[in-house]
């Protein structure tokens, strides 16, 4: 099963989606509170797929991704939004994201992206 690195600012939302993911046999092997940080990790945990919300202090979700793809261009991302940030969306999905999942969590949505996105 992929390992997974979960990106939010908001320690709920990552408790969240590590509930989902954990419950569906995958390995959450970190996480961070914002795009710095999820770089850092990035670069120290080498996850199979991270999970990345948009809006975060010190540095947004789109910046973090374009970073990780700088780093490396197989990079696994899905982003996380809320409702109304179609106009992030685009641009993360540009930046190199494959996939997003709108907040409130649906776990079987989670779940479809995650499978889609690591087989």
């Amino acid at each position: 099963m992929a390992s997974i690195l979960i990106v939010d600012d908001a320690a709920f939302m990552r408790m969240m989606i590590k509930d989902i993911l954990t419950k569906n046999g995958y390995t959450v092997i970190g996480e961070a509170e914002n795009g710095l940080k999820a770089v850092e990790k990035y670069k120290e945990l080498n996850p199979d797929l991270v999970i990345m919300d948009i809006t975060m202090p010190e540095m947004d979700g789109i910046q973090a991704v374009k970073q990780i793809k700088s780093l490396n261009s197989a990079a696994k991302i899905i982003m996380c939004s809320a409702m109304g940030q179609q106009a992030m969306v685009i641009e993360s999905i540009q930046a190199g994201a494959r996939d997003f999942i709108v907040k409130p969590f649906q776990a079987e949505r989670v779940i479809e992206a995650v499978k889609k996105v690591v087989g």
